[in-house]
């Protein structure tokens, strides 16, 4: 026969408290001496005590969940959905979103519900699920610049934080990247490395982050006198990073120093270096972004501008856990420093 579950009253017996006290303890309810705290903490690792997630969910009126949305404004096929969904499993960057997010929720007894949002349908669902309360709030990480997500969830006045600067001004809160800092790092660090025929391996142009990693690798050129770089646009893909630098050094065989707008595509601008006969950093030097596991698997070892990932994602959590517990009201922005690692490719 299999054995009882533990009750509160098993909890209350063997700490010697009434089951008010134990209920208030589980929920979290703070007018509990914290030495009686103790004990029925005590008590409940004792017992094996597991409290019912429903029924706290009842008391504390928290569903004690986040929605972690990918959204965008993509193709709308059934196939294009699930297309987008294994271009996102496929991402590390997606990783290291979801570590920062769990790394920051799991202490909290707090659990994300992963959503898709790429179609209209989608969007309402996810509207539909934050209203009913089955998540306390939402972590949305947009794909396209035109994603009528974040308008949507504002306008509606659920609680949500951003990755990323959105496109539109939404009152909703964001953490992001001084991208374009990022760009001139690696401007002055191409430089610095005697480099005098830099070119870039760009993002979707879509994309805001692209745009300003792009403009800010431009600026701190022109400031040196290089008024014309040389641009191929890529997809943030493995297969792009190859496409494009293939593309830059069919119009620009003399490139002496590439900075790719991500790990991703800079594995793939050495890829293609090597295969026209070129050694990195010897005779070509690149600079990716991210700071992403790639870079240290890469060969050579890439020299990239570091993304905290992992702590923007944290930051991202935390915001929302202010916004939710009414700590915080006002939509604000976290905005982190990029950094310069070098390694071996530039």
């Amino acid at each position: 026969m299999s054995r009882r579950a533990p009750t509160l009253e098993d909890v209350a017996r063997e700490a010697g408290v009434s089951r008010a006290t134990v209920s208030r303890v589980v929920n979290g309810i703070r007018n509990v001496d914290p030495e009686i705290q103790e004990v029925v903490r005590g008590a409940i690792e004792r017992t094996g005590y597991a409290p019912n997630r429903a029924a706290r969910s009842l008391v504390i009126r928290r569903a004690e969940t986040v929605a972690l949305v990918v959204s965008g404004a993509g193709d709308t096929t059934d196939a294009g959905q699930n297309a987008f969904a294994t271009s996102v499993f496929a991402d590390p960057f997606f990783g290291r979103v979801v570590s920062g997010i769990v790394g920051f929720l799991r202490p909290r007894s707090m659990h994300p519900v992963l959503m898709f949002a790429e179609s209209a349908q989608a969007r309402e669902e996810v509207l539909t699920y934050l209203r009913q309360g089955r998540a306390d709030g939402a972590l949305v990480v947009s794909t396209h610049a035109d994603d009528p997500l974040p308008a949507l969830i504002a306008d509606a006045r659920l609680p949500a934080v951003l990755f990323a600067r959105p496109s539109r001004p939404v009152r909703l809160s964001y953490v992001d990247l001084a991208h374009r800092d990022g760009g001139r790092l690696a401007a002055e660090h191409l430089l610095a490395r005697g480099c005098r025929r830099p070119a870039t391996v760009c993002g979707p142009l879509d994309v805001a982050a692209s745009q300003e990693r792009l403009a800010g690798f431009r600026d701190t050129l022109a400031r040196h006198g290089h008024p014309c770089v040389p641009v191929a646009e890529g997809g943030f893909t493995l297969d792009s990073g190859l496409a494009a630098m293939s593309d830059l050094l069919a119009r620009h065989p003399d490139t002496d120093g590439v900075f790719a707008a991500n790990d991703l595509m800079a594995q793939g601008a050495c890829q293609i270096v090597r295969e026209h006969g070129r050694r990195v950093p010897e005779d070509v030097a690149v600079v990716g972004f991210d700071d992403s596991g790639i870079a240290v698997t890469c060969r050579p070892r890439l020299t990239t501008i570091r993304q905290p990932v992992e702590e923007m994602a944290a930051e991202m959590a935390r915001l929302l856990d202010e916004h939710i517990h009414g700590v915080r009201t006002e939509a604000t922005s976290v905005i982190f420093d990029p950094e310069l690692v070098v390694r071996d490719s530039a």
